[in-house]
Order: C-alpha cells, then structure tokens, then sequence
C-alpha cells in the first residue's frame, strides 16, 4: 500500500513540474519573474508625449494659436437649418437648377408683364464713329486730310477770286458752285491747283459756312460766308500778307489777298455785285 501511494506522488509531482515548464514557454516574456521593457511597445500616452514634443519643435510652432474645435450645438442647429433652406429652394426650381422659371420674381402686383429678358438686344451699330474718317475720306485713290463741317452751305451770293501774277491778271476763278474747294498742288484731287513748289499737295480749303450775324436792329439772323483754313501746310497761308494759325477758320472779306506759301500768286475776293472798275479782270475762266 505505501508503494502504490509513492508511486501516485511521484507520478503527479511529474506532471505539475512538467506543465510549469509549458506555460513557462508559453508565457515568455510576460513571466511574472521578468520585468517588461517600457520602451518595447509604444503606450498612448507615450505617442501623444512624442506629438507633442514635434509640434514643439516645428519652427512655425505657435502656443498661443487656437485649436481647431468641433462646431458647438448652435452652430450644428443653423448649419442644419440652412441646408432645409437649400433643399426647398431647390425642390422649388425643379430638377434642373440652370432651367429659368417661369413666375416673375419681385412682383407683388400679380400683373404678368415683360419680363425683362424679352427686351430686344440692342443692334450693333454699322455707323462711321469719325475715328476712321482718315482711312475712308477717300477721292480717287488719296486720302483727303479734311472733312467739312456740319454748317457746311452752298454760297448764294456768285463769289470769285481774280488771281494776278504781278500786274498781269490771270483768268478768274468761279468758286460759288460747291460748299468748299480744295487748293494745293495734288491736282488728282484739288479744285483750285497751285504749281509753286513751296505750296503743299493739300495746301488750304476755301469753306463756305452757315454763321449767325447781328442785324442792324440788334436781332440776330443767319447766312454763308466765306472762310479760309490751312491745312497745317509747310509754308503757311497769307490773308493780306498775314500768316493764318493753321487748322482754324478765317472769315474773308469782300477785296480780301490771299496768298499760298510764296508764290507771288495773289488771289482776290470778290462777288458779282462788287465795283469791279478799279480791277482789271482779265479773261474769265470757268
């Protein structure tokens, strides 16, 4: 009997040393006889220690700036708000939002109306402007440096000009026919030709001129006179041996001299009902 009993103890401390040496390799490293290395796995509060520690370091680390928070309560109840706005509002267009409506907008009257869509588009304009007036003033092929004025009128009253070279007096001059005449030396496009070299290609404008006047009886009326403009010409226009500021009109008188750059040419002002008996008229040229 005692055998037996030995034997039993013997075999159970057997198993009991046995089974400790199995959970001893199971365990490892979580043995209650080996303590555990507090660096070997990182902890939560050990990443968030490192976080912080980077941020501090970053150099546009700021720790006065605010965090970022999550939206309160009240922001979240108008947040939620305004999209229930959106929805509707779109619910209210239709399924294509680009698509117009057909109600008009900002009425209160219940009138239809126009709307103001259905206006016709304003054409675009095939009118000159004047800025190309340059390019499109344009008489057998030359460009022409001058455009006449809106008070531009026929001469009712039959002007001439008697032109004297010296004492000789050349063929006058019919200028009551047109509204203006053009003097220079270009004769493609001139009415009046001046030859002398000095005298410019477009030289001057002769313009009749609708102008208001003062009557004797101090009312006011209106008629055409005569005017004299330079065309910014390299030798200049003389009215009575006196230069004329170019690009501006000046009036002529009745027995009034001009003259073009320096020729000697003279041209005399005068009308059908002017005294011609101090003037030898010469040959007469239409």
């Amino acid at each position: 009997m005692h055998t037996i009993l030995s034997s039993m103890h013997n075999l159970l401390s057997g198993l009991l040393q046995h089974r400790s040496k199995s959970d001893r390799k199971r365990s490892g490293s979580h043995s209650p006889f080996i303590k555990p290395d507090p660096d070997a796995v990182p902890t939560r509060h050990k990443i968030k220690k490192e976080r912080d520690r980077d941020r501090r370091d970053r150099h546009d680390f700021d720790p006065h700036r605010p965090i970022k928070r999550e939206p309160s309560d009240d922001q979240r109840r108008e947040r939620r708000r305004h999209d229930e706005h959106r929805m509707e509002a779109r619910r209210g267009r239709g399924a294509n939002p680009f698509e117009e409506s057909s109600g008009e907008f900002g009425r209160t009257d219940g009138q239809s109306g126009e709307r103001g869509t259905n206006k016709p588009k304003e054409k675009p304009s095939l009118e000159l402007s004047g800025k190309l007036a340059e390019d499109t003033n344009i008489y057998k092929g030359v460009v022409i440096k001058y455009n006449q004025p809106p008070e531009a009128r026929k001469p009712k009253t039959r002007w001439r000009f008697y032109p004297f070279k010296g004492d000789e007096a050349l063929p006058l001059l019919h200028i009551h026919r047109q509204s203006a005449y053009l003097i220079g030396r270009d004769r493609i496009v001139v009415d009046i030709p001046v030859d002398h070299p000095s005298c410019s290609k477009q030289h001057a404008v002769l313009q009749y001129r609708m102008v208001e006047y003062e009557r004797p009886d101090g009312s006011s009326g209106r008629r055409v006179r005569p005017y004299i403009i330079d065309l910014d010409s390299a030798n200049g226009t003389f009215v009575n041996n006196q230069k004329i500021e170019p690009q501006r009109f000046v009036e002529l008188l009745e027995k009034d001299v001009v003259k073009f750059g320096f020729s000697t040419r003279e041209y005399v002002l005068l009308h059908e009902k002017t005294d011609t008996s101090e003037v030898d008229t010469g040959a007469t040229s239409d």
